[in-house]
């Protein structure tokens, strides 16, 4: 029987409960969201000396931050190409500085609270389904080394099997920069750190409310209120309606993953020999990697919902055949997990942080989390504790999604779009 939790729950060592924690009646910083966010800008406050409370509507790293594929990326999900048209060269090169800056971030901060989560600078794999799509890549090519200083290598598709065992793909590209890591414990880790530096970690405690009450908030949950000088809502693709204005503006778009029964020394030799991490180049894309005990994680945006048990059910068996469409002696093998958990977007794909209604927020990563919400979410924390920090995008406009309640009604017709797109482009 195949389990409906994540693997990566299955094989991190658990926390203490939290739920127990006592409520404080003020805190410096309230933070909503315990995800890579949350608790990155929890460890840096504390270690500023700001009394800090976490509010988890569920378990601590509950959300995205414990299911996700593993795959700390460089760049962002817009391509440098259209990077450079959205924002222009300059500001383009900064958020992709930024994107390297979080790399080394998430390493430095496992390396300094010795988290024990599997980091590897495995680098990664970008796969053209298309002819047209390596065409593309050839051209990214050029623009990552002109203009970012940043090289990549081109493998055409007689040459891909050193580094993919298939015959799917139409070449790929090599980023030796990515990283892969262990989600559960690298958040559970951050969650420990946090707690080391002096954060309180509190779950099972929603906020309910936040309202202005000078000289700052006052944030309510079931247990009661907080008062807080500030506060920080980090909750990504789980935003509800707790400040409805950001909630306008996001998009949670579900992503799904099964992972196989453990694979043979000579099968993972064959299929992904150097273990990098992998997307293709479709609109429904899908991604894969190896774990530790040569499982293969294999994932993508089966359906464009909010993830929930139903949409994951009916994930299992469209990821199976994508499985067995890219490896085909692995359409039989067996698969032990299946799960879920919510991406979030803007309309223009690319991350927002700033003020909104007097709170602060950071969020809408678009798969690209590991990193960048690991190192905004400190970012923030240094912000708000008074350090003079610069963010590329604190000005870049933030506009309500018309006709958009944080209902995305409007899915099905993306996925039709998106669809079409794959097919013709």
């Amino acid at each position: 029987m195949i389990k409906d939790t994540p693997y990566w729950w299955a094989t991190a060592p658990d926390l203490p409960d939290y739920s127990t924690t006592p409520l404080p009646a003020r805190a410096d910083v309230v933070i909503v969201g315990s995800g890579y966010t949350g608790l990155s800008a929890a460890r840096v406050l504390a270690q500023h000396g700001a009394s800090v409370a976490v509010l988890e509507k569920e378990s601590i790293g509950w959300g995205a931050s414990s299911r996700n594929g593993g795959q700390a990326l460089t760049g962002l999900a817009v391509g440098p190409e259209t990077l450079i048209k959205q924002l222009g060269l300059e500001r383009a090169q900064a958020l992709h500085a930024i994107s390297l800056r979080g790399l080394d971030f998430v390493e430095q901060t496992i390396a300094a609270e010795n988290i024990a989560c599997e980091f590897e600078r495995s680098g990664h794999l970008e796969a053209a389904v298309k002819p047209s799509h390596f065409e593309h890549f050839k051209r990214a090519q050029d623009v990552l080394a002109q203009h970012f200083n940043h090289p990549v290598r081109l493998l055409d598709r007689a040459q891909q099997r050193a580094e993919l065992g298939t015959d799917f793909y139409c070449g790929v590209l090599i980023d030796e920069r990515s990283a892969s890591v262990h989600p559960a414990r690298y958040v559970r880790g951050l969650a420990q750190a946090a707690q080391r530096a002096g954060a309180l970690l509190i779950e099972h405690t929603p906020a309910l409310a936040v309202e202005r009450a000078a000289p700052g908030f006052r944030v309510f949950t079931p247990r009661g209120p907080i008062g807080a000088r500030e506060v920080l809502i980090a909750t990504n693709g789980y935003t509800d309606a707790l400040v409805p204005a950001l909630r306008r503006r996001i998009i949670p778009v579900g992503s799904y993953i099964i992972a196989t029964a453990p694979l043979r020394d000579d099968v993972v030799a064959r299929l992904i020999p150097q273990r990098r991490a992998v997307y293709d180049s479709r609109h429904f894309l899908a991604y894969f990697r190896l774990s530790a005990d040569n499982r293969l994680l294999f994932g993508g945006r089966a359906e464009y919902k909010r993830a929930s048990p139903q949409s994951t059910r009916r994930s299992v068996p469209i990821l199976r055949r994508g499985l067995g469409e890219i490896f085909p002696e692995l359409a039989e093998v067996d698969i032990e997990y299946a799960w879920s958990g919510n991406v979030c977007f803007t309309l223009d794909r690319l991350p927002r942080a700033g003020r909104l209604g007097g709170v602060h927020y950071a969020l809408a990563y678009a798969g690209h989390g590991v990193a960048l919400a690991s190192y905004l979410g400190a970012q923030l924390g240094h912000f708000i504790a008074g350090a003079d920090v610069h963010w590329p995008l604190f000005d870049l406009p933030f506009k309500v999604i018309p006709f958009y309640n944080g209902t995305p009604w409007f899915m099905p017709l993306a996925a039709l779009w998106y669809r079409l797109l794959d097919a013709v482009v």
